[in-house]
C-alpha cells in the first residue's frame, strides 16, 4: 500500500509539473502555439460528449437501481421503522428529483452554450430574482425535511412510563457485546467498569441488591409486540449500536449512558419465511458453495450455509476487529422469551458460583 500512494503521489506530481509548463508555454508574449487553443471542432466534440455522458448518466442510474436493489433492507421489524423507512423514501425521492433535473441542465446548457468563434458569453453582475429562487426554494425544502425529521424523532426517541418497556443494558467493548437484563424488578442495578473482575464482565455492583437478579448474557433475546428500551454502556472506546433490521442506532460512550428504545413486529421465524429474505439466503449460499468448490480443493475448512440472523453490529471503526463486532438477536413469542430467560443465571448465582 505504501508504494502504490508513493506512486500515485509521483503520477500527480509530474502531470502537475506538465500542466504548469503547459501554462507557461501560453502566457508567454510574442509568437504563440495556438494548437492548445481550443477552436470550434474541439468545442463542438466537447459538448457532444457532455450529451452523450448525459445519455450514459442515466442510464447507469436506471441499470444501478434495476440491478442492485436486491441488497436493500427487507421490510423494517420494528413498529417505528415504517416511519423512518418513509423519512428515508421522501429524502431520496426528493435527492433523485433534483439530481436528475440539475444533471439534465448542466450538461445541457454545456452543450448549448458551448464556444464558437466570434461569440461572447452573456455576463450578468447579479439578479436578485434568480438568486432568490435558487435560495429559498432549498430553504423550503430542507426546512420542510428538518421539521418532519425531528418530529419522527421526537415520537421515536420518546418513551413514557405507561409503555412498560423491558430494560436491556447493552454493553460494547472491543471487540464483543454483552446484554444484561433487568431481572424480575426491571431495575437495572449499578455497574461501573472498577469492578470488573473475573465473571463479573461488565462490572456489576454487587452491593446493589437491584442488580443481584440481573442477567448477563451473550445472546440477545427480544420479546415480539413488547416496547424494549437498551441502556447502552461502553467498556473502553466510542462504539455504536446499530440493529440495522430494527432502524435502530446509538453510539455508546465511555463514561456515560446513552438510550434507544422501539418495539420489535416480526419476529426471527416470520422473517425467515419472508419471500425476500429467502431468496437473499439463497443467493448467499450460491457464492458460499462456489467458495467452497474452491477451499475444498485447497483442503480448507468449508463455509457452513447461510441461515438468517438479526444482528448487533458496531457501526462505529472501533479498531482492528470491528468488522467482527457482533451478537446474535433472537425475536420470538413472549412464551419462548419467558422460558429461555427462566434458563439464565441471575448475577447473584453467577457472582457467587
Amino acid at each position: 500500500m505504501t508504494v502504490f500512494l508513493v506512486l500515485a503521489v509521483l503520477v500527480l506530481f509530474a502531470v502537475a509539473i506538465w500542466q504548469m509548463n503547459k501554462i507557461f508555454q501560453l502566457s508567454k508574449v510574442g509568437k504563440q502555439d495556438n494548437s492548445q487553443i481550443a477552436n470550434d471542432k474541439d468545442n463542438n466534440f466537447q459538448g457532444k460528449l457532455m450529451v452523450w455522458f448525459m445519455v450514459f448518466f442515466y442510464v447507469f442510474l436506471i441499470y444501478g437501481f434495476w440491478e442492485w436493489s436486491d441488497v436493500l433492507l427487507p421490510d423494517a421489524a420494528s413498529e417505528h421503522g415504517k416511519d423512518i423507512d418513509q423519512l428515508m423514501l421522501i429524502s431520496m425521492a426528493i435527492i433523485m428529483l433534483v439530481l436528475v433535473i440539475t444533471q439534465f441542465l448542466l450538461h445541457y446548457f454545456a452543450f448549448k452554450y458551448r464556444g464558437r468563434q466570434g461569440q461572447r458569453a452573456v455576463f450578468f453582475a447579479d439578479n436578485d430574482k434568480l438568486e432568490f429562487i435558487w435560495t429559498i426554494i432549498p430553504v423550503i425544502v430542507l426546512a420542510g425535511l428538518i421539521i418532519y425529521g425531528l418530529f419522527t424523532w421526537t415520537d421515536i426517541m420518546n418513551v413514557s412510563e405507561d409503555d412498560d418497556p423491558l430494560i436491556i443494558e447493552l454493553y460494547a467493548k472491543q471487540f464483543t457485546w454483552e446484554a444484561r437484563y433487568a431481572g424480575e424488578d426491571n431495575i437495572l442495578g449499578e455497574a461501573n467498569v472498577r469492578f470488573i473482575e473475573g465473571v463479573n464482565t461488565i462490572g456489576v455492583d454487587a452491593s446493589d441488591p437491584d442488580a443481584m437478579d440481573d442477567i448477563a448474557t451473550r445472546e440477545l433475546h427480544l420479546p415480539v409486540g413488547r416496547k424494549v428500551l437498551f441502556k447502552m454502556r461502553s467498556q473502553d472506546v466510542l462504539h455504536s449500536a446499530y440493529m440495522p433490521h430494527f432502524r435502530a442506532q446509538m453510539n455508546t460512550v465511555p463514561g456515560m449512558i446513552t438510550q434507544f428504545a422501539f418495539t420489535p413486529s416480526i419476529t426471527t421465524e416470520e422473517m425467515r419465511k419472508d419471500p425476500e429474505v429467502i431468496e437473499k439466503v439463497e443467493n448467499i449460499n450460491a457464492l458460499r458453495n462456489e467458495k467452497n468448490v474452491e477451499l475444498e480443493a485447497l483442503g480448507e475448512e468449508t463455509l457452513l450455509p447461510y441461515e438468517f440472523d438479526y444482528l448487533l453490529l458496531c457501526n462505529k471503526i472501533c479498531g482492528a476487529s470491528h468488522y467482527n463486532m457482533q451478537m446474535k438477536i433472537i425475536v420470538e413469542t413472549q412464551e419462548e422469551f419467558d422460558a429461555w430467560l427462566a434458563e439464565q443465571k441471575t448475577m447473584e448465582q453467577t457472582l457467587n458460583q
